[in-house]
């Protein structure tokens, strides 16, 4: 039964909804609607001007509507007379087939069809800087090795507390937070859960992140790499496939290597066969090829892969398998939209099963030190153009995708890295000027 959100709000309280959806940048859409007239929006949605946000409209397309997904609302920990809610993508009472969390839905179908259930749990770092972006927030935490330190997380502890008692308060389960390795760089983890809700969560944790951060006079950044010579920010993807009743999971299989089943790893096989093309989508951004073909950082290790291989419980793989019945993606970084990063996955892994895809070799060395040794593995991209000239040659995966959404990606895209490469720099001045 669908939850109905006027009464919801009678019962909570809430004078306001945020009505959101995520367009194709990740960029967080929002209406602030009065309690009043959500059964109006609950039946209808919220309209917005689509060319106004980053999806492929113009301004002769109709009205779209953002349809609030009920079973998504929050009231917000911080704000407890508003809530917010998921919205799903609507032109004239149809879905649009470009808008993230539609496309999500879809694919999610489609494995469900096959009895399979995806379910999730994503790792996002973030650094705590000040408002102006231009360093990080604790002049203290300068250690060459931060990760973990002590004293710098709890000189954070108004800020990363603040922000996992809300979790709590949520039902998220949340686990553990910590300093990660860059100075300045935190990560908080909570419970894996089936795709859509994690993608909701991410999405939700980005924001919430982003406001305790600014109530308390810092300024929070998701962006893959910030600050030369320090750890980037990861989103690593956990991942595991279940029975429809997500009782069973399909991944597990104690009798073979590494405990993951024949059909875990054709899944791996798909994410391995595609993985230059998902990087279009997992690192979507000029700034993220920063992070994945980094020099090393002051710490050590950059933490980010840079060629296409798997392994054990080795982390400076782009795919490890930790443990039965999971792997971890550690691709994605701090900007991949919460949505597609779900999607992607999904696609990739339902194409691996549906072409009983071999994931290959795996390597049992330390990539840092002796990637080189490496034959036969490619290379990530090494910059936005080159990961959306291999989306675009991957035929299979933007038909997974969707036609529509592939097109507009692309099309969208490729306009920021014209913008990009029209962009003069201060590096240029330096190095050119003279010659």
């Amino acid at each position: 039964m669908t939850l109905d959100l006027a009464s919801f709000a009678k019962d909570r309280g809430i004078k306001y909804f945020m009505i959101s959806y995520t367009d194709l940048f990740g960029g967080q859409r929002a209406k602030l609607v009065p309690t009043e007239a959500i059964a109006d929006m609950q039946k209808n949605g919220a309209g917005f001007a689509g060319f106004a946000t980053w999806l492929d409209l113009t301004p002769a397309h109709p009205d779209l509507f953002a349809l609030p997904d009920a079973s998504s609302v929050i009231q917000l920990p911080w704000k407890k007379d508003v809530a917010w809610v998921a919205a799903d993508c609507v032109m004239e009472d149809q879905p649009v087939d470009q808008a993230p969390r539609v496309m999500l839905k879809r694919l999610i179908a489609e494995a469900a069809k096959e009895g399979l259930r995806v379910k999730t749990g994503v790792e996002p770092e973030f650094f705590l800087i000040s408002p102006d972006g231009g360093k990080i927030s604790d002049e203290f935490d300068t250690a060459e090795k931060p990760c973990y330190d002590q004293q710098a997380v709890m000189r954070r502890y108004d800020v990363i507390a603040e922000i996992c008692d809300y979790m709590l308060e949520l039902g998220w389960k949340p686990y553990q937070n910590d300093h990660e390795d860059a100075n300045g760089q935190f990560e908080m983890n909570w419970e894996y859960d089936d795709a859509l809700q994690t993608a909701d969560k991410h999405s939700f944790f980005k924001f919430m992140v982003k406001t305790v951060a600014e109530k308390h006079g810092l300024r929070a950044t998701f962006m893959p790499k910030p600050f030369k010579g320090l750890t980037g920010n990861g989103c690593h993807a956990h991942i595991s496939v279940w029975d429809l009743e997500g009782k069973t999971n399909a991944f597990a299989d104690k009798e073979m290597p590494f405990g993951l089943s024949a059909q875990g790893r054709t899944f791996l096989g798909g994410i391995m066969k595609h993985a230059s093309a998902l990087a279009a989508v997992t690192n979507p951004t000029v700034n993220s090829y920063k992070r994945i073909n980094a020099p090393r950082t002051i710490s050590g290790a950059t933490w980010a892969p840079n060629t296409v291989t798997w392994t054990g419980n080795n982390r400076t793989h782009m795919v490890r398998v930790p443990g039965p019945g999971r792997f971890e993606l550690r691709l994605p970084d701090g900007a991949v939209n919460p949505y597609l990063l779900q999607a992607i996955i999904i696609a990739a892994g339902l194409n691996g099963i549906r072409k009983n895809a071999d994931p290959g070799r795996h390597w049992d060395i330390d990539m840092y030190k002796e990637g080189h040794t490496v034959t036969g593995a490619p290379l990530l991209p090494l910059n936005l153009l080159d990961a959306l000239r291999e989306y675009d040659k991957d035929e299979e995966l933007k038909a997974t995708l969707g036609q529509s959404f592939s097109s507009a990606y692309l099309k969208l895209k490729h306009r920021e890295w014209d913008a990009y490469a029209s962009h003069f720099t201060d590096w240029e001045r330096q190095t050119t000027l003279d010659i």
